[in-house]
């Protein structure tokens, strides 16, 4: 049909076709087209409940249903399909093919059914099959920093605060911190799911629908776990959208921090890592270049997750009851940031699956920066002194050893003493890399049985059967 010819669906009230920049600012097909199929689950799903209410004769129901199902098979064999027909959105679109298909029965289909409760619907199934798609993408980022724990459980790296070695922890524990991370990203997801799956279907425009729909069938049969209770927060609502993106916000900045750790410890200066060159690029002029791009575009991208966030707060946070069109500006944020998310996560497990630590670098920087220091104040504190004293003494230690250039266990036992009066020759034994683990054995601690214990946890909680040794991924 052509679009001077076409008839909007609200057309009966106006006269004369639409200014064509109000119609490009107006329509929202370009993005909407994605709800395609939601629009015809939610259209089969309507047709059952008027046909319950008595609106359709049981031959003007199957002959709904046929067309309505071929229209769906044409969505999912081409999901672009509406765009270019001129329609002013995805819900004209899917009428305006059905009463071609089916004739004047189609337009009986929209009996009882506001825009407003329509696009509240598949708004939520749409994001309801996307949020279970971001979680099972987090389930294999989880996997990847559990599978690359296991194959590195041995290795120590320094832990830092502000960026300055601090004390050193095992590689896995801070693989698994990561995961820990992913591991409330998707109970935020899963929680946010709860509160959008009930079913904004038959509450109109606002005031509810005016034919004996039941609600409650009618939820049931989209896969909702009942409908919504009040029909003005019904069709107004998008805090769903709000706490979606919120949630995907917190991933991208549990990504963020990912991708910079491991762009630092990628660096030459770091060294930690190395990154696969599959996942890597090099410089146009610089031979010698290897670049962390993958991880630098998690760690930009991830700043789209945020913005998406501030963009829905702000677009609802002055609107009065009930709809109102602002709230077709909902949808481009969501769909960005659904796709933003799911190709950050995918691409961090892909980095992950192929990285490589080297073990002995990282265990021999862990080993400087006086990282040992608590120790021995701690070593101290065994023997009597208060904390506050055996602090000031080992910091005292540490200023002597970097002005000798030496660590502190290559001090003498003498020199210890000049500071520490009660040290005894087993203070050496204190500042060794495995004693720094050793006494982290608690419940959350890098001691290296904790860790063990963790990660064993990990893998149960995952669903694995074990964490593999090798370099293949989970």
């Amino acid at each position: 049909m052509a679009e001077a010819t076409k008839q909007a669906l609200w057309g009966g009230r106006f006269e004369g076709s639409s200014d064509p920049l109000f119609r490009e600012f107006n329509d929202s097909l370009g993005f909407d087209h994605r709800l395609a199929i939601e629009d015809i689950a939610g259209s089969i799903a309507w047709a059952k409940a008027i046909h319950r209410a008595g609106v359709l004769a049981d031959d003007e129901l199957a002959v709904l249903l046929a067309a309505l199902a071929r229209l769906a098979v044409e969505c999912q064999a081409d999901p672009r399909a509406p765009l270019g027909s001129g329609e002013e959105d995805i819900h004209s679109w899917v009428e305006s093919r059905l009463v071609a298909r089916a004739g004047a029965v189609g337009k009986k289909l929209h009996t009882g059914r506001s825009r407003n409760d329509q696009v509240a619907t598949d708004l939520r199934l749409w994001t309801r099959g996307a949020i279970d798609r971001r979680r099972e993408e987090l389930t294999r980022l989880r996997c990847s920093l559990v599978a690359l724990a296991g194959r590195h459980r041995e290795a120590v790296i320094p832990g830092y605060t502000h960026l300055q070695r601090a004390q050193p922890v095992l590689f896995a524990h801070w693989c698994l911190a990561y995961e820990s991370m992913f591991a409330r990203d998707d109970g935020r997801l899963a929680d946010a799911r709860v509160r959008l799956n009930r079913c904004p279907l038959g509450s109109g425009a606002l005031a509810g629908t005016a034919y004996p729909i039941d609600r409650a069938v009618l939820a049931a049969d989209l896969g909702f776990d009942g409908p919504t209770d009040n029909s003005l927060d019904a069709v107004s609502d998008r805090d769903f959208v709000i706490e979606t993106i919120g949630a995907l916000a917190v991933v991208g900045v549990h990504l963020s921090r990912l991708a910079e750790d491991m762009i630092l410890y990628c660096s030459q200066e770091f060294g930690f890592v190395e990154l696969s060159d599959a996942v890597s690029s090099g410089s146009s002029l610089m031979p010698q270049k290897k670049n962390p791009d993958s991880l630098e575009l998690i760690r930009g991208k991830c700043g789209r997750l945020a913005g998406a966030h501030v963009a829905m707060l702000t677009a609802v946070k002055g609107l009065p009851l009930a709809y109102n069109k602002d709230m077709q500006e909902d949808k481009e944020p969501l769909f960005d940031a659904m796709q933003t998310a799911s190709l950050c996560v995918r691409m961090a497990a892909v980095v992950l699956d192929h990285a490589t630590l080297r073990a002995e670098r990282s265990e021999r920087a862990a080993l400087g920066g006086y990282a040992n220091a608590t120790e021995l104040a701690d070593y101290l504190v065994r023997l009597g002194v208060p904390f506050r004293e055996s602090h000031d003494m080992a910091g005292r230690a540490v200023r002597h050893a970097i002005g000798s250039g030496k660590p502190l266990e290559a001090l003498s036992i003498e020199e210890l003493r000049s500071f520490c009066p009660l040290a005894g020759p087993d203070v050496f034994e204190s500042l060794s890399l495995e004693s720094c683990l050793a006494r982290r054995e608690i419940l959350g601690g890098t001691g290296r049985e904790s860790v063990g214990r963790a990660l064993d946890e990990a893998v149960r909680r995952l669903g694995l059967d074990r964490v593999r040794s090798s370099d293949a991924p989970v």
